[in-house]
């Protein structure tokens, strides 16, 4: 009896020691995200005809955030901010870096992953960079212990969109053939669309294996997806599988690929303690028409600091921390989760200053009151085109694109967009008119006038070319000479 009584308190112990193991053990962080996807592009944020049933099972158990943000509605831009979060004019990005560049994320930055690598992370990143492409510039010398995938957008090659190699009179013919890397080295080419359409499954495999291998200790992977991005591609598994063409084969084939992950996670008994993020760095591309996302009911798309290019779909889940089935309004932005990740995590936010704040405590429930005063929408050259202000969004005087009105392209082939202005401030009130189609500025002034001076506080910090201020605190892009 004695020594049964002995083996049970040993047993008790043996047990409490891996509960307290499992409690205390840092979180895993998984972040997924698409290229160039709408708002409606899920279920559940309203798509009428693509299924998405493995994201709207992740927002059920999770929370949906139905006023979040990219930081910019371009790729590269939009990419340097979620890794550093920082705004991407604050570290010199703008627009989407090319294949000739010579420029790229400066190495003196502090990414999520070299955070995270001084906390014992192990790091892995499956898709889409574009932050550089030299050497210099590549995940692998941004924190990130393994890399696979392609160094800038999958559009970037001397191939046409129905496959065909470019003529000389096209501005593509001076693109390489479109390299598909392991830490670095070239290890093929993408050539045609078939090789695009296995895009998807190459890196959800290498996602997987990724989780399988790590299991033991605690992880971040990124996963950014080069789809839905021009010129799609699918796999068999999917083609021809959804109401809405090829774009919703593309969409549902991405939904598959969370669904891979999450099934990974659950298998290895690691959901409990791993927060996943699914979002996208941009709205669609509208002017491509069927090969384009809805950004419904928002207005405009990718290329706009307007509603429909930079608020996207976005699920956060993480069972053993959020309570779920909850939508959350309060506005975020991907800047917002370096910062956020880091409070999770334990981790030392980067020594030189972010714009980012924590969120934390919005996601777990204990408060609706946003860390940020405002948000600040620039695009193009260091540009200030907009601002959100709780519940109001400004717009400065500025050109944009937009179809207006006319019928976008089709099957692969865009039409061009036409350039409207913005002649005057407009000011719109997002609780009440989400599509942004009812200026109330001359009913507001005192709206106006304190967006105003928040706009000029920040111009002084990251300048405005519309206004020729130069920033104060502006930091270089890395460069090679």
């Amino acid at each position: 009896m004695t020594n049964f009584i002995k083996i049970t308190c040993i047993s008790f112990l043996i047990i409490a020691c891996s509960e307290t193991k499992k409690i205390t053990s840092p979180p895993n962080v998984v972040i997924i995200f698409t290229d160039d996807q709408g708002y409606q592009d899920l279920g559940s944020f309203g798509s009428p005809n693509i299924k998405t049933p493995h994201l709207d099972q992740m927002a059920k158990e999770g929370i949906r955030l139905t006023d979040f943000y990219a930081a910019q509605a371009v790729c590269s831009a939009s990419r340097a901010a979620l890794l550093t979060g920082c705004y991407p004019n604050r570290i010199g990005i703008e627009g989407a870096l090319f294949p000739h560049q010579k420029i790229g994320l400066n190495p003196e930055e502090t990414t999520m992953a070299e955070m995270l690598k001084t906390r014992g992370y192990k790091t892995g990143m499956f898709g889409k960079w574009h932050l550089g492409h030299l050497p210099k510039f590549l995940p692998n010398n941004h924190g990130f212990d393994e890399f696979m995938g392609i160094p800038y957008s999958n559009d970037m090659w001397p191939v046409d969109f129905n496959g065909v190699q470019v003529d000389s009179l096209n501005r593509k013919i001076k693109f390489p053939q479109l390299p598909f890397l392991k830490n670095g080295k070239k290890i093929k080419e993408i050539r045609t669309l078939e090789d695009q359409d296995q895009l998807t499954t190459k890196l959800t495999e290498a996602a997987v294996d990724f989780i399988e291998r790590n299991k033991n200790n605690p992880f971040f992977l990124y996963v950014p997806h080069p789809m839905p991005h021009v010129p799609l591609g699918v796999s068999d598994k999917f083609r021809g599988k959804s109401e809405q063409g090829m774009y919703g084969d593309v969409i549902m084939e991405i939904d598959w690929s969370v669904g891979q992950i999450l099934k990974t996670l659950k298998e290895n008994n690691l959901h409990e303690n791993t927060l996943v993020i699914f979002t996208s760095d941009n709205g669609p591309w509208l002017n491509f028409g069927n090969h384009a996302g809805s950004a419904l009911p928002l207005r405009e798309g990718k290329g706009t600091a307007l509603e429909g290019g930079q608020r996207e779909p976005c699920v956060i889940y993480f069972p053993s921390k959020i309570k779920p089935g909850r939508t959350l309004s309060t506005p975020m932005m991907t800047i917002d989760l370096l910062p956020t990740i880091a409070e999770i995590t334990g981790s030392q936010l980067p020594e030189k200053k972010i714009d980012g704040k924590s969120v934390w405590n919005i996601w777990t429930g204990e408060t609706k009151e946003s860390p940020h005063e405002a948000y600040y929408f620039y695009y193009k050259s260091n540009e200030l085109h907009g601002v959100r202000y709780k519940n109001w969004k400004l717009y400065f005087p500025h050109s944009y694109r937009t179809l207006n009105g006319r019928e976008a392209g089709a099957d692969a082939f865009p039409v061009n967009y036409e350039m409207l202005n913005f002649n005057e401030i407009a000011l719109y009130d997002l609780s009440k008119d989400i599509s942004e189609t009812n200026d109330v500025a001359s009913e507001n002034p005192k709206i106006v006038a304190k967006i105003k001076i928040l706009a000029d506080e920040m111009r002084s910090e990251l300048g405005d070319r519309l206004y020729a201020i130069e920033g104060s605190e502006n930091r270089p892009i890395g460069r090679v000479q």
